[in-house]
C-alpha cells in the first residue's frame, strides 16, 4: 500500500528530524525549511498533508499557509504553535489552516489529528473527484483523474495547463483578467507575469488545434483576459 506524503516546513532540523522520527513507518516524508520551499514543493510534488510552523524567518508560517491555500485549497494543513500563540492561531484558522497543534506535543496525539485531517480530505476527495468531471461536445475535462480528452484522444497538459483550462472551463462564458488567473493559478512566489498567462492559452489552443475538437473553446475578450465557451454556444467554430 502506498504511503501518504506529508511535507514538514519548520525552519529548525531538529524539530524536522524528531517529526520524521515519529511518522516515517506511516507516511512518506519530505521536508521544507522555509516558506518558499514549501511553495515549490506543492507545485512540484503530490502532497497529501502538511505540518507548518508559525514561526519562521523569513516569510512566516501564516503567509505561507495563505499562500499555499490560495493554489490548493483543499490541501489539509496542521499549524505547529507555541503555548503563547493564541492570537496566531486564530489567524491561522481564519486564514484557511485546518487544525494546529501546541510544541511541545505527544506522537500520539500529533498522529491522531493528522489521520482525522486525512480522513476528511479523503472523504472529500471521493465526493469532488465524483462531481468533477466537465463533459462539453467533444471535450471531456476530469479533475479527478487530471485528464483532458477529445474524442478517443488524451492531451498532455502541464500541471499549469490543466489548471488553468479547468478554471476556465469550470465557469462557462465568465471573463477572467489576466490577474485574476495569475493570482489563482500561479503561486505569489513564481516570477510571472501577464504574459505567462498568454502564453500558457496559447499552448492549450495549439494542443485543441492539433486535435479533433472542431472548434476553440477558449476565447480572448480583447484588452481583458479569456473565457471558454462551450462547443454548442461556440463562436470560433
Amino acid at each position: 500500500m502506498t504511503k501518504e506524503t506529508l511535507l514538514i516546513v519548520d525552519d529548525e532540523e531538529q524539530m524536522r528530524s524528531m517529526i520524521k522520527l515519529y511518522l516515517q513507518s506511516d507516511f512518506t516524508i519530505i521536508e521544507a525549511s522555509n516558506g518558499k520551499e514549501a511553495l515549490h514543493m506543492v507545485f512540484e510534488k503530490n502532497i497529501d498533508i502538511i505540518l507548518l510552523d508559525i514561526m519562521m524567518p523569513g516569510m512566516d508560517g501564516l503567509t505561507t499557509c495563505q499562500r499555499i491555500k490560495a493554489v490548493s485549497p483543499d490541501l489539509p494543513i496542521i499549524l505547529l504553535t507555541a503555548l503563547n500563540e493564541t492570537k496566531q492561531k486564530v489567524e491561522g484558522l481564519s486564514i484557511g489552516a485546518d487544525d494546529y497543534i501546541v510544541k511541545p506535543f505527544e506522537p500520539d496525539e500529533l498522529l491522531a489529528r493528522i489521520q482525522v485531517q486525512l480522513r476528511r480530505q479523503n472523504k472529500d476527495k471521493k465526493s469532488f473527484n465524483s462531481n468533477t468531471k466537465l463533459v462539453f461536445e467533444n471535450l471531456i475535462i476530469d479533475a479527478g483523474a487530471r485528464e483532458v480528452t477529445v474524442g478517443k484522444e488524451k492531451l498532455k497538459c502541464t500541471p499549469k495547463e490543466f489548471d488553468l483550462l479547468f478554471l476556465l472551463a469550470s465557469h462557462p462564458n465568465r471573463v477572467y483578467t489576466r490577474e485574476q488567473l495569475l493570482d489563482k493559478i500561479w503561486s505569489f512566489d513564481d516570477v510571472v507575469d501577464m504574459r505567462t498567462v498568454d502564453s500558457h492559452v496559447r499552448y492549450i489552443r495549439d494542443k485543441f488545434k492539433k486535435s479533433a475538437l472542431s472548434y476553440q473553446p477558449i476565447q480572448t475578450i480583447w484588452g481583458v483576459g479569456y473565457k471558454f465557451i462551450p462547443g454548442d454556444n461556440n463562436e470560433n467554430k
